[in-house]
């Protein structure tokens, strides 16, 4: 992934309802939701709620399907997927990270 990418995924979450939206999403899993669901999960407004979405579409974080009168968010998981593919590729000195061992900086 470009640096450029990657940048502007991160600058999509780095803001509180964006974030709070992606996690929404993730634990829906690939079939996603409506918005109107995301709206009523979140406490965002409509209005709001599409512009946040707009954002994170545009950085890849989001895809969005129609389905009849709903449009359908889901996570992108391939881009969330390589995004901490790139954060974590060179940690702990090269030796695999897992989240049941995590990263054991005290290695040597």
């Amino acid at each position: 992934m470009e640096t450029k990418l990657i940048v502007a995924a991160l600058a999509a979450l780095a803001q509180e309802s964006r974030l709070a939206i992606f996690r929404l999403l993730v634990q829906a899993g690939p079939d996603g939701m409506p918005a109107g669901r995301i709206s009523e999960s979140t406490g965002i407004a409509p209005s709001s709620l599409s512009f946040h979405l707009k954002e994170m579409s545009h950085a890849d974080m989001v895809t969005s399907k129609q389905e009849g009168r709903y449009v359908i968010y889901s996570a992108n998981f391939d881009t969330m997927n390589t995004l901490l593919a790139y954060l974590t590729e060179n940690c702990c000195n090269g030796v695999p990270c897992t989240p049941e061992v995590g990263c054991d900086l005290n290695q040597t």
